[in-house]
């Protein structure tokens, strides 16, 4: 009798777990389908697993999330693509309730599965299912079929590609805007599908209606449907149709529209081309790029380098610098952070000397910003503008204002600059470094945040491998070394953690004569994570100093750390002394 009730007891058990007042066993046991169709076996998975998920009335969202996403994937678990009609009936029940993420995760499973039907099945099974969704009565169900429409309409009968057309025809017109958002934002993947015969006829028909739509959240979905759309018409036609819903979209009277339109208009450009870029979508943008909303001009701003690509520098200089010039004095400080973050991309476009002509000023404008991001985003890409205008120029015109920068009261900035140094020391040379940014070097070693002081330890290493160990014995190591003797424990902390930097590029003669004496003498410090430090920073000295030195000098100062009261630095002593037994049984 066991054995005939043993295959029973998956389903039993996913039954009483789906019953069960705990959601989390509910969703543990919804999680585990694919494991208990296995179980179960195609066939009985077909006859029972599946009529029981679509009958269940689990209220949680949480769970019929989950049920959605995991019938996505169950075609194998089913007998294969000639019974992928059987998943539907559950996924069609998920897209009618009432929670969007629910809805969107079983549409996306049945767009899966649909990919995957044979044509027969598609037509039998799938395009009724999207035909009854979007007559459903609950507009959570209409929602639901606009998803559908493009995989459904691929394979069908012209009869019923005509009826699908216009059935999304009227979900475009449905009194409920959540339904004619759903259809104005899958407007494009359905005009992929359809035949080019229909495009201007019915398409272009659904699309002229949404962007005379009422409600803002409509006309700002039908927005991105115009770059789609753009890219499947005849350019003539895209002239026709598109471009005066662009032009009219970018005064919208409001600013969600407008908005959107700033973030697309440079994809609409390459649909409508050259020309209507010059003569109708500069006025538009220069229009965005002055609008009373500071979201619009935000927008705007940052897709000022992208728009600015596909026009001729005389048209950028002309139409688009004025406003860039407003744009870096705005009210608005993420404005200006906008602008910033694109601004130095301008350079390459406009020449040489259009950039000292025109951009230069705005780039010391906005280095100088009250608002920390704006200066961060103009260091971080000033070697866009280095590639232009030379070094020569970049140190005159703009050193000064980053030297001020590298003592900025926010850390952020402090950083940047500090991470942009061994790219000016390299384009700089060793004479106007050692004038203008050396002693900053060391001054952020002494940082109050730690981020600063770890990256100007790094620094030094990077100048070091620029320079040479020669300059470095001249300019950093001897102060490096004084820093050890600091009252304060975190300097001394910091002057270790350059050492163990530096010691690889230095190379084992300076390391030996120079920093290990400092080293060994740091190892008597009173502070704990000073010795511990010491202990870790002799073990990466191993592999660079002579067997020698490190029998002589390192061991017997691990040995006597490994004796020390606190249990950390004896810890990281025992470790360091492993690993150089460890490497003397690695050579023998």
């Amino acid at each position: 009798m066991a054995m005939v009730d043993e295959p029973l007891y998956p389903i039993a058990l996913l039954i009483d777990e789906l019953k069960n007042d705990d959601i989390q066993l509910r969703l543990n046991s919804i999680r585990r389908l694919s494991t208990i169709a296995r179980a179960l076996g195609e066939e009985r998975t077909r006859k029972e697993l599946i009529p029981f998920l679509s009958e269940n009335s689990d209220d949680d969202d949480e769970v019929l999330l989950a049920m959605a996403e995991e019938l996505g994937v169950f075609i194998p678990f089913v007998g294969g693509i000639e019974h992928a009609h059987m998943i539907l009936p559950p996924l069609e029940s998920l897209c009618t309730v009432e929670e969007t993420t629910v809805r969107e995760k079983a549409v996306d499973s049945l767009c899966k599965i649909g990919s995957q039907m044979k044509e027969s099945d598609l037509v039998d099974s799938f395009v009724p299912l999207v035909k009854r969704l979007a007559a459903g009565k609950w507009f959570a169900a209409r929602v639901s079929a606009c998803g559908l429409f493009h995989v459904a309409y691929q394979g069908c009968t012209d009869v019923l590609k005509t009826e699908l057309r216009s059935s999304y025809g009227q979900l475009c017109q449905d009194d409920m805007p959540m339904v004619r958002r759903a259809a104005a934002s899958n407007l494009g993947k359905f005009a992929t599908t359809l035949e080019s015969a229909f495009l201007n006829a019915e398409i272009m028909t659904m699309f002229d209606g949404l962007t005379k739509d009422d409600q803002d959240s409509v006309r700002l979905l039908a927005v991105e449907g115009c770059a789609a759309l753009g890219k499947l018409l005849e350019p003539q036609d895209c002239v026709a149709r598109i471009l005066p819903v662009i032009v009219n979209f970018s005064q919208d009277k409001s600013w969600r529209v407008r908005y959107m339109v700033a973030n697309q208009l440079y994809e609409l450009c390459e649909a409508v081309g050259p020309d209507c870029t010059k003569t109708d979508l500069v006025p538009a943008y220069v229009r965005l790029l002055r609008d009373n909303e500071a979201e619009v001009r935000i927008a705007a701003a940052g897709k000022v380098t992208k728009f600015c690509q596909l026009l001729n520098p005389e048209l950028s200089i002309q139409h688009i610098l004025p406003c860039v010039k407003e744009l870096s004095t705005d009210s608005s400080q993420h404005v200006r952070s906008a602008l910033a973050s694109v601004i130095m991309g301008m350079a390459p476009i406009l020449g040489k000397d259009s950039t000292i002509e025109h951009l230069l000023p705005i780039f010391l404008s906005l280095l100088k910003d009250e608002f920390p991001d704006v200066r961060l985003n103009i260091i971080s890409k000033l070697d866009q503008v280095n590639q232009v205008i030379g070094i020569d120029l970049l140190s005159q015109s703009l050193l000064p204002a980053i030297v001020e920068l590298a003592e900025d009261r926010h850390w952020r900035v402090r950083l940047a600059i500090i991470e942009y140094v061994p790219l000016l020391a390299s384009q700089l040379g060793i004479g106007f470094f050692d004038d203008k940014l050396g002693a900053l070097c060391m001054q952020w070693m002494q940082d109050k945040v730690y981020s600063i002081r770890e990256a100007a330890a790094n620094n030094l290493k990077r100048l070091a491998e620029e320079f040479g160990s020669e300059w470095a014995m001249q300019h950093i190591v001897p102060q490096v070394l004084d820093m050890v003797n600091n009252p304060h424990y975190l300097h001394r902390m910091m002057a270790l953690r350059a050492i163990s930097l530096m010691a690889p590029v230095m190379g084992s003669e300076i390391t030996c004569s120079k920093f290990l004496p400092v080293v060994v003498e740091a190892a008597k410090d009173r502070v704990p994570n000073i010795k511990f430090n010491v202990a870790k920073l002799l073990q990466s000295l191993i592999p660079i100093v002579d067997q020698s030195v490190v029998d002589k000098t390192i061991r017997q100062c691990l040995v006597d750390l490994s004796e020390d009261p606190d249990v950390d630095v004896r810890y990281f002593a025992n470790q360091a002394l492993r690993s150089i037994d460890a490497a003397a049984v690695a050579q023998s």
